[in-house]
């Protein structure tokens, strides 16, 4: 094979989901070369990458935060949080509203964390008041753990005003950004987030491979010995990464991390957080706006749809099936997601990613050129 000649196929289609999601041609090109684990330059590469994420992470303090990198998904990076932050004595509060909370309460209920929940269902935003008299009621949370975007729904939860009832009763604050850093505006030190967890394949718009954890460095340090895991221990991934200049302790996911720190670089030149976060809101309003005048309707309220992926009930002809709207709309160049209630039939259409209005227009001019049912 001439190397010369190599050339990156094209997308046959664009994805329209919540991470995986679609990246550029210029992060999928980065992963083309091969990277030593213990050389200089790559591990420099890596403290760079950690050093953005915290900026990203805080304008108004970054020096009070530092990322760890860990191998896997989103939800091993999760898992690193919950399993590594929480000491033995200690107990977790979770407020779930969908399938990604009641993950984090089952991560602390397989690790044997005392763990209570407070459920506010599929359809309802987490309320303060609620978790006010929940940490007002039980001395002994010491915890709380909450999805900042749900993409079970598209919901978007209150964060500020969970995390000033939360920090305003003195407990830990752990957050899944999962899929709302890099293309929600937030400031973790405003907030008084202690940890923020989120991944490479999501707003950033790299690929999957490793996730990230933004720790509150005081509150980091205080995790030594507490991990009830070993390839999971957040605290020895941090003083590895630390002492040795970026080294992961296990082998690390070359080619995903040089394809992150290129997307962190799009970021950079797409203007940052705010930038994106506008072409995604814009995104979405569009993809609202087109699929309401086509006859859809939203599972939410706009007030409380996050930027990110939007939930529509499936229309009521019996003709109607997601699998055979799926495959025609796969044809057409576009993949969705199913849904994911427990209660309700629904799809889900996502446009983060390397999606612009373009795109959005061309997704409903197929939807409105083919009558799927």
């Amino acid at each position: 094979m001439n190397n010369e000649k190599l050339q990156l196929p094209e997308n046959p289609y664009l994805l329209l989901t919540p991470g995986p999601l679609t990246t550029t041609p210029s992060v999928k090109a980065a992963m083309l070369r091969d990277w030593c684990t213990w050389d200089n330059e790559y591990n420099g590469l890596v403290q760079d990458i950690r050093f953005k994420l915290a900026r990203l992470a805080s304008a108004s303090d970054p020096q009070r935060y530092s990322a760890v990198l860990m191998q896997g998904s989103g939800t091993f990076a999760v898992e690193a949080a919950i399993g590594s932050v929480i000491p033995r004595d200690g107990k977790l509060l979770v407020l779930a509203n969908g399938a990604y909370g009641q993950r984090i309460a089952q991560i602390a209920q397989v690790l044997g964390i005392a763990t209570t929940v407070v459920d506010f269902g599929e359809l309802a935003p987490v309320d303060a008041h609620a978790v006010e008299a929940a940490l007002a009621e039980d001395a002994a949370i010491t915890h709380a753990a909450v999805v900042h975007t749900e993409t079970t729904t598209g919901m978007i939860n209150p964060l500020a005003e969970i995390a000033r009832t939360v920090k305003a009763h003195g407990r830990t604050l752990i957050v899944d950004a999962m899929s709302s850093f890099g293309g929600v505006e937030l400031d973790a030190a405003a907030l008084g987030i202690d940890f923020l967890i989120s991944s490479a394949n999501k707003c950033i718009q790299g690929v999957p491979g490793f996730g990230f954890v933004i720790a509150d460095i005081e509150a980091l340090q205080a995790c030594k010995g507490r991990a009830r895991s070993l390839s999971l221990d957040l605290y020895d991934q941090w003083v590895t990464m630390e002492r040795h200049g970026g080294k992961w302790r296990f082998t690390s996911p070359t080619h995903v991390v040089r394809a992150f720190a290129q997307a962190l670089l799009e970021l950079e030149e797409e203007g940052g957080i705010a930038a994106r976060a506008a072409r995604y809101a814009g995104n979405q309003a569009k993809l609202t706006d087109g699929m309401e005048r086509l006859g859809f309707r939203t599972l939410l309220p706009r007030p409380q749809q996050s930027p990110i992926i939007t939930a529509f009930h499936e229309p009521e002809p019996a003709a109607f099936t997601f699998g055979a709207f799926y495959e025609r709309l796969k044809k057409a160049g576009f993949v969705i997601y199913p849904g994911k209630l427990t209660n309700a039939s629904t799809f889900r259409i996502g446009n983060i990613g390397d999606v612009h209005a373009a795109d959005i227009d061309r997704l409903l001019e197929a939807i409105e050129g083919n009558r799927f049912w």
